[in-house]
């Protein structure tokens, strides 16, 4: 891997509008679990599948066991930013990276310092109320029991985009700016088996298209480098 860690330590040298755009391989070594990994949320047994519980049309019908599954399957309120959360902080404190585009909703980009990340499926740390659009931060659902409700009597709403709901298209044609006007980018993280997030990609015009990943992706071939390994291993081994 030296050579291709060397190759990709002279893109971000030479490179000043850098963008990340990254997945859930991004925050497993915070201990947070992917979705498509054999260990992966979708490879547990559950008595309704992740996708369903986890879909809009299920939030509506069934809301206490949707809730009952997300307290319990997609809160990690404990775990810390890792080593890539903290190299793409210090890539933007220094002025070279201009963006971070996470489909991931754990806010690690954040806690780490980034200030420019569009988050496109939502974050958990945020919920609003249906009804008077009141907004809660996390304790909120934790503290609560069944089904959240606000002091208007409206439920409570995790701010994530479920399966069936549409992206925010503000946050959306945020990232489709930053990706189009970047002069590299970097995909680390992410099978990009998302639509339409991994869409998103089609919109990079330059010639310093990086491809983090432990195992292929469907963008491979369109790569002017790809790395096979861990974010964490090879962040470690740039030099900020």
């Amino acid at each position: 891997m030296d050579k291709e860690i060397a190759r990709l330590q002279q893109m971000i040298d030479d490179s000043s509008r850098i963008v990340f755009f990254g997945g859930a391989g991004v925050s497993t070594e915070s201990g947070i679990p992917d979705f498509r990994s054999v260990d992966g949320l979708y490879n547990q047994r559950y008595e309704y599948p992740p996708e369903t519980i986890l879909s809009h049309t299920f939030y509506r019908k069934k809301p206490e066991e949707f809730f009952r599954f997300y307290r319990d399957k997609m809160l990690f309120l404990d775990v810390e930013p890792n080593t890539t959360h903290k190299a793409l902080a210090k890539l933007e404190e220094k002025g070279k990276l201009t963006a971070v585009v996470t489909q991931n909703i754990d806010g690690l980009h954040q806690a780490a310092g980034s200030k420019k990340v569009y988050e496109l499926h939502g974050s958990v740390l945020r919920n609003y109320c249906e009804t008077c659009h009141q907004f809660y931060d996390v304790q909120k659902i934790v503290d609560s029991s069944g089904i959240p409700v606000c002091a208007c009597g409206g439920r409570i709403k995790p701010d994530v985009v479920l399966y069936e709901e549409g992206l925010d298209q503000n946050i959306l044609q945020g990232a489709v700016k930053a990706i189009s006007e970047a002069d590299m980018l970097i995909i680390g993280g992410t099978s990009l088996a998302v639509y339409p997030a991994a869409g998103l990609i089609d919109y990079y015009q330059g010639n310093r298209l990086v491809l983090i990943n432990k195992t292929p992706t469907q963008r491979d071939t369109m790569a002017d480098l790809v790395i096979m390994g861990s974010m964490g291993e090879v962040f470690a081994q740039i030099t900020i």
